[in-house]
């Protein structure tokens, strides 16, 4: 029996994605797509699902597209090819609307950066190299290689990595921002698995509408964000939640959120 592309743990409160064919490094084919288009909106949906974690199985947490596929035959008309279906499956990982946490365990390539930039806080591996690497191939970017880069490091080092096509190790990308924790190899699940056990503690309809805010603030005027960010405000002042979180502070006790 073939085992699935991606693999879903459930941790009480969290959900490891796991990315899983390890024998092509986890490239993205059209199979993965599937489970993902099945599995996000399935969990966005579920209250029990509080924070994701996407990893992948073996040496790589994803070295990029199947070029096998991404380039066999011509699109059918009126079908959506492989670029069409990448990018349905990166909108919505980074549409989701709960904490996603990218755990890089190994290599983590082109595809796999621009999947990887998708999710809300990015940990890795020490052994973890990271880059774009299209150039290396005379392949251009469709996921956001190009377009997403320079918007989360600085410019001249998305420049430096876009054209040169190289691969740095984890602790340069924290030094950029990128990635947040580095950890060594054997403790990174578990280092992931506790940071998520640590978010889902939150209230989740902070967690989301903080997100919702964040998210949307860099293609808005300081304004506009401020604005947006108030009508969030007035919205969570009427929730379940902010009145546990205050009630829990006055008695002293950690707080118990419904999510509502």
């Amino acid at each position: 029996m073939t085992e699935p592309a991606l693999l879903v743990e459930t941790h009480g409160p969290v959900t490891r994605l796991v990315m899983n064919r390890p024998q092509a490094m986890n490239a993205l084919n059209l199979a993965m797509f599937d489970c993902f288009k099945a599995e996000l909106p399935r969990l966005a949906a579920d209250d029990a699902c509080r924070v994701l974690i996407l990893t992948g199985a073996g040496a790589a947490f994803c070295a990029g597209a199947d070029l096998k596929q991404a380039l066999a035959g011509q699109p059918v008309p009126g079908e959506p090819d492989f670029l069409d279906r990448a990018r349905a499956v990166l909108e919505l990982l980074a549409a989701f609307p709960k904490p996603v946490i990218a755990a890089l365990n190994g290599v983590t390539m082109a595809g796999g950066l621009e999947l990887a930039m998708c999710a809300d806080i990015l940990i890795a591996a020490e052994s973890a190299q990271i880059g774009d690497g299209h150039a290396n191939f005379g392949v251009f970017p469709g996921g956001g290689g190009a377009a997403v880069l320079p918007r989360v490091v600085p410019l001249n080092a998305a420049m430096y990595l876009l054209l040169t096509g190289k691969t740095l190790p984890a602790a340069e990308f924290k030094a950029l921002g990128l990635v947040s924790e580095v950890h060594p190899d054997a403790e990174l699940g578990d280092a992931s698995l506790k940071l998520a056990q640590a978010i889902a503690l939150k209230s989740p309809i902070a967690l989301r509408r903080m997100k919702e805010v964040a998210r949307s603030s860099a293609d808005k005027s300081r304004a506009d964000a401020l604005l947006h960010e108030q009508v969030m405000l007035r919205q969570h002042q009427r929730s379940a939640d902010l009145a546990e979180g205050i009630a829990a502070f006055a008695e002293k006790r950690a707080p118990r959120f419904s999510g509502r």
